[in-house]
């Protein structure tokens, strides 16, 4: 499992929204770089903008970053 900074994983957009970098998962929920989204939208049960900037505990598996957590600092 690997640490990871929210910036390396997501970007954050001009208008607020949020893009994945590469292909992740949460939960059973896979999410690509050609999606972005707002506050309020759930992926596995969880809203990522509740995360936003916390480190991410993750691990690769093949080209997906299967993502485990949030490390609260």
């Amino acid at each position: 499992m690997a640490r990871i900074n929210f910036s390396e994983v997501f970007q954050e957009n001009l208008d607020g929204t949020i893009t994945p970098k590469r292909s992740v998962q949460i939960g059973s929920a896979i999410i690509g770089p050609q999606l972005t989204f707002g506050n309020g939208v759930s992926f596995g049960g969880v809203n990522i903008f509740d995360f936003k900037d916390l480190p991410i505990e993750a691990d690769e598996v093949g080209d997906i970053l299967v993502i485990k957590g949030f490390y609260k600092v």
